[in-house]
């Protein structure tokens, strides 16, 4: 039990120290989080300085960091929102979080580690830092659209960390990894969630503006901070993260309408702590222990940002949110926090694994940190440069691919197949879910089945489990088959939106190929990726990985061969739109473009809705080249044809100057064509910093 004098000396030389180092880090125009951690480490036990704060005074208030931070963010996502997201950010996290799994695993390997502490190194990398970005958000003004992706992704990490606590703390207690772990964990998690939001949504949004009626800001503050410790104190109870308990609060409040108002008034007191939960990390770093692990610190943190920009990337550009608002999300998770000391504390005191793994991770994590305001702030060049290096076939499908997406989640007109996309998707997620299954079990029983082959039948161990691993293969092909059958049909019922008129050349084979090749291979990276996750440590590496790696390599060509076909069809609707254009322009020079280019959306479907824009002579893009704009790489938009007088131009390249009087047909989602079209009139203030693409 801690004192007074001793709680009070422990916040007064954390606050006093921590404000030097962030008005210092002010004026050097760099992250106010770094000087926090530079704080953390100048009052910490491990640097000669005679400014020693209390640890465990500090780490019990950098708790209270974590609740309000999360409570902050609850109050932006209404359930309806959170719901609508949902699916994006749970596919992303997915995808991101399972590849993060095997790939710390794999490279714990190399180092020697133990099985166990493979796995926890695994989970530890797998798990972004939600108080770090919602720091750095802030400080830099991220908009809206960006943050909710990157929250909503951050919001389901945060269930999956949850998830490998269960499994791993029934691991390490030698229970075992088993299906019905997994199912009771998942179930236990979900009836909490569940039960948690159905209670509070009774209660909470009618008690808050009951509350807010008074008109007294204080009682509104106590009342919103109540129910946030309460219902984070509930979910400490029932064996669940604080964090995730404060984030359902938030978003239970947020339902009364009065978010705005509670959010301004707990602003200061979540910056309070907020800044006390970095300091707390800077005094977890022993810059001798990270001395003496460095190599194993530097490796980790190099798969931190390389692995996790990859794998956000990848998930949140095939979930349709566009090349720069993919790249960017994949900028801005590129980092661990506290849930990965929640998960290397759990190892160290189950025993799982030695000690010296929490300040690796530690380590890690403040690496990281210090590299993420960067890397968010770099984000958006970085996109343009990838967007500008991109093969042409590739730039294409991607400035076509969001727009795809779109028409897929518009509402469909009765008597479509929604029934049949429906009945589809079941089937397909069943042999998925037998799939996963069978792989899984024969994970968990190949030994067994093995010494029975051994003992019954008299062959060697090797080839006994070779047996296995074949038999395993041929049960698993019809399923396999059923997979890549379901997802054609599937691809091709979601296409029907792309497709031509009836009674006519079916122009939309080209752009539904191309998706459904998108669609193969996004369900191969869902399903495949945890797969191998979850199965690692059970079938041998090389098995995995080259099963894996054919599996995409040949989707791959197939994906690669639809963007090069499909590159041929935007050209040709590229001469539809001039020649469109140009009838347009002799019938009545004055009418306007909007009427013929729908014309050429029936004629060539899966070019989404091209909008004519025309340059005056007020119009800021006159004189400048594409590449000077960087249209494509800041909007998401692309220009499929530029009519000018006699003259056209299809499928302009970077170096297209244009002029007063060009005509342009823009394509894209509804968001990213109306972001390019005031770039190009009105300027670079008038580009928004992301597009969601949707």
């Amino acid at each position: 039990m801690h004192g007074a004098h001793e709680f009070l000396k422990a916040i007064t030389v954390v606050l006093c120290v921590a404000a030097v180092t962030t008005v210092l880090f002010q004026r050097l125009r760099l992250p106010i989080v770094l000087g926090y951690i530079l704080a953390g480490l100048i009052v910490g036990p491990y640097v000669p300085i005679p400014l020693v704060a209390d640890r465990e005074i500090v780490q019990t208030l950098s708790e209270l960091g974590v609740i309000l931070v999360m409570f902050a963010i609850g109050l932006e996502f209404r359930l309806g929102k959170l719901f609508r997201i949902g699916p994006t950010a749970g596919l992303t996290a997915l995808i991101e979080s399972s590849m993060m799994v095997w790939l710390g695993f794999m490279v714990a390997r190399a180092f020697g580690w133990t099985m166990r502490e493979s796995i926890f190194a695994g989970a530890i990398v797998a798990i972004s830092s939600t108080t770090i970005i919602a720091k750095t958000f802030d400080e830099q003004g991220v908009a809206r659209g960006l943050r909710e992706l990157v929250f909503g992704i951050l919001i389901v990490e945060d269930l999956i960390a949850i998830l490998l606590m269960a499994i791993l703390t029934a691991l390490s207690s030698g229970d075992g990894v088993s299906a019905a772990t997994i199912a009771s964990s998942s179930g236990r998690l979900a009836a909490f969630l569940i039960g948690l939001v159905a209670v509070g949504m009774l209660v909470v949004p009618r008690a808050m503006r009951a509350i807010n009626r008074l008109k007294r800001s204080e009682t509104t503050l106590v009342a919103s901070m109540g129910i946030c410790f309460a219902v984070a104190l509930l979910a400490h109870k029932l064996g669940y993260s604080v964090a995730l308990g404060a984030f359902v609060a938030g978003s239970m409040v947020a339902e009364s309408g009065e978010s705005k108002q509670i959010e301004h008034l707990i602003l200061p007191v979540r910056d309070l702590f907020a800044a006390i939960f970095f300091v707390s990390v800077g005094m977890s770093i022993d810059p001798e222990l990270v001395v003496h692990h460095w190599r194993a610190v530097s490796v980790f943190a190099a798969l931190v940002i390389g692995g996790k920009f990859v794998g956000v990337s990848t998930g949140a550009f095939l979930t349709g949110n566009g090349t720069q608002m993919s790249v960017k999300a994949g900028m801005s998770l590129t980092q661990i926090g506290e849930f990965s000391f929640i998960i290397a504390g759990l190892g160290v005191m189950l025993g799982a694994t030695r000690e010296f793994l929490y300040p690796v991770a530690v380590a890690v994590s403040a690496i990281t940190t210090l590299t993420t305001p960067l890397l968010i702030r770099a984000a958006g060049p970085a996109a343009s440069f990838l967007d500008h290096k991109l093969p042409k076939p590739l730039q294409t499908f991607a400035a076509l691919y969001g727009t795809w997406v779109e028409q897929l989640r518009a509402p469909r007109a009765a008597g479509d197949s929604r029934w049949s996309v429906r009945r589809l998707v079941k089937l397909l997620v069943l042999d998925c879910a037998l799939l996963v299954g069978l792989i899984i079990g024969a994970s968990l029983f190949i030994d067994r089945v093995s010494a029975l082959g051994v003992r019954e039948l008299g062959l060697s161990p090797m080839l006994a489990r070779a047996a296995v691993l074949v038999a395993v293969l041929l049960l698993a092909t019809p399923m396999i088959f059923g997979v890549f059958n379901l997802t054609q049909r599937l691809g091709m019922s979601l296409g029907q939106p792309l497709s031509s008129e009836p009674n006519r050349a079916d122009l939309a084979a080209t752009p539904r190929r191309a998706l459904v090749a998108t669609l193969q291979l996004a369900i191969v990276l869902v399903i495949g990726l945890p797969v191998v996750a979850l199965t690692r440590p059970f079938f041998p590496a090389w098995l995995e990985a080259i099963l894996l790696a054919l599996v995409v390599l040949v989707l791959g060509v197939a994906f690669w061969r639809s963007a090069t076909n499909l590159q041929g069809h935007v050209k040709a609707g590229a001469e539809l739109i001039i020649e469109a254009l140009a009838a347009q322009g002799k019938a009545d020079p004055h009418s306007s473009s909007d009427d013929a280019l729908a014309h050429v959306q029936h004629l060539m479907p899966g070019l989404g809705a091209p909008i004519p824009l025309k340059l005056d002579a007020e119009s800021i893009a006159v004189g400048k080249t594409l590449a000077e704009l960087d249209l494509r790489g800041r909007t998401g938009a692309s220009v499929l044809a530029i009519a000018r007088g006699k003259e056209s131009v299809l499928i302009p390249t970077a170096a297209e100057k244009l002029h007063v009087g060009d005509v342009l047909a823009l394509a894209g989602t509804r968001h990213a064509v109306a972001s390019a079209a005031r770039l190009l009139q009105l300027g670079d203030d008038a580009a928004p910093e992301d597009n969601s693409g949707s």
